[in-house]
């Protein structure tokens, strides 16, 4: 007899070799009375087969005396990620010790492995607690290797190390935790025959605030370890509010007892204490009154969130737990989850949570699919109040809300679920669809979404490799055999079709609309090999003869695996793969710039002059670009990298700027720091961007807007505004470095005492004049320019000062366009106000209000 595991897993295959019969299992329809049943039952008690919280299918067959055996099991699992790691469980049960026992576990992730873990074996008493505290060692000859991108686990135990693990052969669940790289970004889009399945995980998000009203049941059946292990989770979950969120607690029995009277708390060091003094006093008594605890709490929650205005800034939820059925109040299910559902009306979440066996697990499910929560069976044991708080964790840190992902509406069809409530840390959105356009050249795929009081606009293009070398078989049912090539895409489609037409199906309380769904559900489990609530999976002896194997084994095959993956995987189209690709931005760009070695032009409009001039600096300067700190608020510095110079150049070396750092103090602080791979802000809250994938960031007086692989352009309060070029060598040679380029858009909001090496010149009144020359002026300015008398020099005017310029050409825009300016030589001597010296600032964030750079310039600007 075996059994295996069917929750979260996908298409099934099960086979059996006894002597030389051969039995083949098959997924076949149920009728719909035994469906319904399912329906009605599928949380009414735990099964008694020891495994708690999975649903499991049994097949058996005799053996022969001295008689051989082998059983197949072929299955498929979407893995989820929980607590930012996946996990991957075999569980291993043989019952008595063996003599040959092997697990082998392969990862194959082409965007990189960046953890992997392998802890003790766990068994149904702890399985899912996720102490870390005691995961100390992986499990008696367990081996462990991995590249960046491919890990190899075995688990391959003699029978001594078997009998210390466990003698009766009941070893345990063997589990496997990873994750893989993964940036702010659209997510990994893997596209392949027809159809698409879209991963986002995103990191490096500020959490957001929280608004969470816990509601826990003390009721006479919560006596004892049940309320014992509630008190033990609740403290440790009110130690890790953050002081940003506010939180309510309801006890409830045949009486509700609120804590905090209408209101909501911030989470404070006293509230926390006082919390936890009110949940440590709570006695077990009287019934179950399950309608009136989630009304007030539902009414509490919706009365703060109208009154303080909150709605768009921070995540509100409610966390339902209690061990029992209703007895007092309303106790018709079906009317509990209306008025809740009423009650709720899509302004906030509802995460319900069963602990024990006589539980109305469905009840409990309904209300939190109809109010965008989960539902979690924790069982009375030892660990329950490990398993609560790990819940909690899972959606204790907020990130996103109001997740939207779209694509093209004449590229794709049947997508599943796109609008998500809420992402929490460590969890991982899934989609996926068909494509209508099977010959197009790309996917455009956009996600926006919320982040405090910013709005973050994700998009890129997922390039469709059409030459066939992510081609997985011709097939595009996805019912063949183990062996067979099929479609995992689209059968992950189908996965979450199935997925989702459950939910509905279990929603609903129309009659003919279950049986729509039932319907639908069903063709899609029988074609793909699905064991639902509506088909099962029977035994059939196959007429043929077979001889057991000496040994079965079914590794990855490798071949080719290169190509292929690097063919899923989501990255930008070529350059004019598609019609319809997001263009460059047609940001209006000034002249006036700082970019190259460093080159700085600057744009005199009211002079109708063009100046440029050179800063030759050290490795790791800091240049003061724009200081109008006292007045727009608003500073820019430029930190400088070193490069050789090139062969034959008169340049002892080359400096570049390695980072832009923008800062801006009105109405509320904030920065910006850009590099050649990322970006970073921070408004109180920090966020980092890749640089190479295009994302909008924006709140009220800030926008950020990268366009990937080109250039960031930063507009302040709808005034001011920046565009930084992203230079990328793809083969550089030593003397090139990755640097940024900076570029004035709009200067409108930048006050008159602006200063800085370009702030200076925003209002400035520049002439150019000819003053006779000298000897030595003479001979320098020589034909440098073609409209200049040979016995008189070009001369810059302002602020009293004269500055000898030439004329030049200089290339900018990546070399796009070409402008003639007048040239100030050594470090722009006399141009700027000062030395080049008084120009540097101390570290990337220095505003330059230190009254020692004050009193340098000051003179000069006078």
């Amino acid at each position: 007899m075996s059994h295996a595991e069917s929750q979260g897993r996908s298409e099934f295959s099960i086979g059996w070799v006894i002597g030389e019969k051969v039995y083949h299992g098959e997924v076949t329809g149920k009728d719909q009375k035994h469906g319904d049943a399912e329906r009605n039952n599928r949380y009414s008690r735990p099964r008694d087969d020891g495994e708690d919280g999975v649903e499991t299918f049994k097949a058996s067959g005799m053996i022969p005396r001295k008689g051989e055996a082998v059983f197949l099991l072929h299955y498929e699992e979407l893995l989820q990620r929980r607590l930012g790691k996946y996990q991957y469980t075999v569980s291993i049960r043989p019952q008595q010790l063996v003599g040959r026992l092997r697990v082998e576990v392969n990862i194959l992730e082409n965007s990189g492995i960046t953890s992997l873990e392998v802890p003790p074996l766990q068994n149904s008493k702890n399985k899912g607690s996720r102490n870390e505290a005691d995961d100390v060692s992986p499990p008696p000859s367990t081996e462990i290797g991995h590249t960046k991108t491919i890990a190899k686990v075995t688990f391959n135990p003699n029978v001594v190390q078997q009998a210390k693990i466990a003698r009766n052969g009941i070893l345990g669940d063997f589990i496997v935790r990873y994750d893989v790289n993964r940036e702010l970004s659209v997510g990994d889009v893997q596209v392949l025959n027809g159809y698409f399945v879209h991963y986002f995980a995103p990191k490096d998000l500020p959490p957001l605030p929280k608004n969470v009203v816990f509601v826990l049941d003390s009721s006479a059946s919560m006596v004892g370890t049940k309320l014992r292990q509630t008190k033990e989770a609740l403290f440790t979950i009110l130690q890790d509010l953050r002081p940003e969120d506010h939180f309510n607690i309801i006890g409830f029995s045949s009486r509700i007892k609120v804590w905090q009277q209408d209101q909501l708390v911030p989470a404070t060091l006293d509230n926390i204490r006082d919390g936890k003094i009110y949940i440590h006093n709570m006695s077990p008594t009287g019934g179950t009154n399950i309608n009136g605890a989630l009304q007030i709490s539902t009414k509490i929650l919706s009365d703060y969130i109208t009154q303080s205005d909150v709605e768009n800034r921070t995540v509100s939820l409610i966390i339902f737990l209690t061990d029992g059925q209703p007895t007092i109040g309303e106790t018709k299910s079906a009317q509990i989850v209306n008025n809740t559902k009423e009650a709720i009306r899509d302004r906030f979440c509802l995460f319900t949570i069963g602990i024990g066996n006589d539980v109305d697990y469905r009840l409990l499910e309904r209300l939190a699919l109809e109010n965008c929560g989960m539902m979690r069976r924790i069982q009375e044991d030892e660990d329950a109040a490990a398993q609560l708080k790990g819940f909690y964790d899972e959606i204790g840190t907020p990130l996103l809300s109001d997740i939207r992902v779209d694509y093209p509406p004449d590229s794709v069809e049947q997508v599943t679920q796109n609008l998500f409530p809420n992402y929490f840390n460590g969890s991982e959105i899934v989609i996926a669809g068909k494509l209508l356009k099977q010959t197009a050249n790309s996917l455009h795929v956009e996600v926006t979404a919320s982040n405090n009081d910013k709005y973050v606009l994700l998009k890129t293009d997922v390039a469709i490799d059409l030459s066939g070398k992510n081609h997985v078989g011709g097939a595009s049912s996805g019912v063949e055999g183990p062996a067979g090539d099929r479609n995992y895409v689209e059968r992950a489609w189908s996965y979450l079709t199935i997925k989702e037409l459950l939910t509905s199906w279990l929603k609903s309380d129309n009659s003919e609309e279950r049986e729509h769904l039932r319907e639908k559900a069903k063709e899609l489990a029988l074609m793909y090999n699905f064991v639902t609530p509506f088909t099962t999976l029977k035994m059939k002896e196959l007429a043929l003869q077979a001889e057991p194997p000496e040994e079965v084994y079914t590794g990855p095959s490798t071949e080719g695996f290169g190509q292929i993956v690097q063919g899923l995987q989501g990255h930008r189209a070529p350059s004019g793969s598609v019609p319809g690709k997001p263009v460059k931005q047609k940001t209006k760009v000034s002249k006036t710039s700082a970019d190259g070695d460093p080159h700085f032009v600057v744009d005199l409009p009211l002079s109708k002059l063009t100046v440029c001039f050179n800063i030759d600096g050290e490795p790791g300067d800091i240049l003061r670009l724009v200081s109008d700190h006292k007045n727009s608020g608003v500073s820019v510095n430029g930190e400088l990298i070193g490069a050789p110079a090139p062969p034959n150049g008169h340049k002892k070396h080359r400096t570049y700027f390695k980072s832009i750092t923008i800062l801006s103090n009105k109405p509320e602080r904030s920065y910006l720091e850009v590099t050649p791979t990322k970006v970073i802000l921070d408004d109180g809250e920090r966020l980092i961007l890749a640089s190479d994938r295009s994302a909008v960031v924006g709140s009220k007086n800030l926008e950020v807007s990268i366009f990937a692989h080109s250039n960031v352009t930063v507009t302040i309060r709808g005034t001011i505004g920046f565009v930084i070029l992203i230079h990328h060598y793809k083969n550089p040679a030593p003397y090139q470095k990755d640097h940024l380029g900076f570029y004035i858009s709009n200067s409108q909001g930048l006050s008159a005492d602006s200063h800085g090496l370009i702030g200076q010149f925003f209002y400035q009144d520049i002439q150019l004049t000819q003053e006779p020359l000298d000897q030595t002026h003479h001979v320098a300015s020589w034909n440098q320019t073609p409209e200049t008398d040979v016995n008189s020099s070009n001369v810059l005017k302002l602020k009293g000062r004269l500055v000898p310029v030439v004329w030049k050409q200089r290339k900018i825009y990546n070399g796009e366009q070409q402008v003639d300016c007048w040239f100030a030589k050594n470090n722009a001597e006399k141009l700027i106000d000062g030395q080049y010296k008084d120009y540097l600032a101390s570290h990337p964030f220095d505003t330059g209000t230190s009254s020692l750079t004050e009193s340098r310039l000051h003179g000069e600007r006078n």
